[in-house]
């Protein structure tokens, strides 16, 4: 389950809006520069003191919620800085809205940048000449958000050559009641978890009040809440555990050599990038994720191998008998196949030979029955599983593998036996050897990097 309380004092903007209401001082402060302005013209500049945490952002921010008459937007540096800038601003706001006050916001830009004793006769100075020329008969009142009680009194301090642009010297920003505190970090937690309460990670009403008697302000409050989470949280899923491997049951050497000019074969069968790009389309090479994909393959050490139809012919007769009893020396054989010394995790110490399809009747016997089979991927899924099984792996089949951000289905899943090892991911590609092209192995491969790199969250589900 995803935990998104805010961690940092940044994201707590983010986190309260449209859970926080402006308290009824601030939108009377507002009102009333309205009125002014309606009598006596001209633009407001009101500097907004509060401590770190309060809500001042997001109340202010969210004055057009509670407002309807009011359109509120947060200024960049550049259009702090400058008066082009800054008109241009002004000017897009009202084209795009019928709103009767616009409310400019900045927040708390002193804090990241140098001189800031110049800021506030140069900010004000800019509103003036803004007030005599471009922006005259237009009602806009310019809020700046602060920290600093001394800052506050140097913008105020700044509006004595044009008093009348100061709509108060002395706001202050206080946030609600400490016994408003609790309900509002349920209610900003539940919102942005899915309705789920706080009380389901392990933290109940009593220890936010015990938290609130010591904290300043509710943003203090909702960070030490999230220090109290992570005690109950899981640890982060770690996706990179399973390994995923596509395997390709193949009836002859043709099909054998299309399956394997797609791997490198002596590394373990890892899926070649280069050899699958190079099978795309011009369209595909323009709007496929090939990014993501990448970051998909390497992130679970992708592995397409083929396994030859004589290697599962007799372990693979009667896939209805469930019971059907597996001969030794079939499973002897199987277990000498790549894919077995690749699944079992003992490839480092095989003496590699490359895998060669030989014309016998044993190989045409299976090159027919394979035929047979490959409408039923399902019952030869469940059939591969309890012959893995039975050479001493822990394998399912049909395994749905869930995280935050979606699910795949392993058609074998087979559990690490080390600590060191990797959960094996299988998909079976089942197709008739007509169909083992190099086309329909670089599809294949496409969807099955594209569901991994969704079930990661390096790509969101269309």
């Amino acid at each position: 389950m995803s935990v998104s309380l805010p961690a940092r004092y940044e994201d707590l903007d983010e986190a309260f809006r449209g859970r926080l209401i402006p308290n009824q001082d601030l939108i009377g402060q507002i009102d009333r520069a309205y009125k002014s302005m309606t009598i006596s013209g001209g633009i407001r500049f009101l500097p907004i003191y509060g401590d770190s945490g309060v809500g001042k952002s997001c109340a202010t921010r969210e004055l057009g919620t509670h407002m309807p008459d009011v359109r509120a937007f947060v200024l960049s540096r550049e259009e702090i800085e400058g008066s082009p800038a800054l008109l241009n601003r002004i000017r897009k706001e009202r084209r795009y809205t019928d709103k009767r006050l616009l409310v400019a916001i900045v927040d708390q830009y002193e804090e990241n940048v140098e001189g800031k004793e110049r800021i506030p006769s140069q900010f004000v100075e800019h509103l003036s000449l803004l007030d005599r020329a471009e922006l005259a008969g237009e009602r806009i009142i310019f809020i700046w958000l602060t920290t600093s009680r001394e800052f506050q009194q140097q913008l105020v301090k700044a509006t004595t050559r044009n008093r009348r642009l100061l709509a108060n010297e002395n706001f202050e920003v206080v946030g609600p009641g400490k016994e408003e505190w609790p309900q509002i970090v349920e209610e900003t937690f539940s919102f942005h978890n899915s309705e789920t309460p706080l009380a389901d990670f392990g933290v109940i009403e009593d220890d936010i009040r015990q938290i609130a008697r010591g904290a300043d302000t509710l943003g203090r409050t909702i960070l030490s809440v999230g220090d109290a989470l992570a005690e109950h949280v899981e640890p982060l899923q770690n996706l990179s555990e399973y390994q995923v491997i596509l395997l390709w049951p193949v009836a002859d050497s043709t099909r054998s050599q299309r399956v394997t000019q797609f791997t490198r074969a002596r590394s373990g069968y890892r899926l070649n990038w280069d050899a699958w790009h190079t099978e795309l389309n011009d369209d595909d090479r323009r709007t496929l994720p090939l990014r993501e994909f990448n970051r998909a393959r390497l992130y679970f050490d992708f592995r397409l191998i083929p396994i030859r139809a004589a290697d599962l012919h007799r372990l693979c007769l009667d896939l209805d008998n469930e019971d059907r009893k597996l001969s030794a020396a079939h499973l002897k054989r199987f277990r000498n196949t790549h894919f077995f010394h690749l699944v079992s995790g003992n490839w480092d110490s095989y003496d590699y030979a490359p895998m060669r399809e030989r014309e016998s009747q044993r190989a045409e016997d299976a090159k027919a029955w394979y035929e047979t089979v490959t409408t039923s991927p399902t019952q030869l899924g469940k059939r591969l599983a309890k012959i893995l099984q039975a050479l001493g792996l822990d394998a399912n089949h049909e395994v749905t593998l869930r995280s935050e951000y979606g699910s795949v289905r392993a058609d074998v899943f087979v559990e690490r036996s080390a600590p060191s090892e990797r959960r094996r991911i299988i998909e079976l590609k089942v197709f008739a050897s007509e169909n083992t092209m190099p086309s329909s192995i670089k599809d294949q491969i496409k969807t099955t990097l594209r569901r991994h790199a969704q079930f990661a969250g390096f790509l969101q589900r269309q």
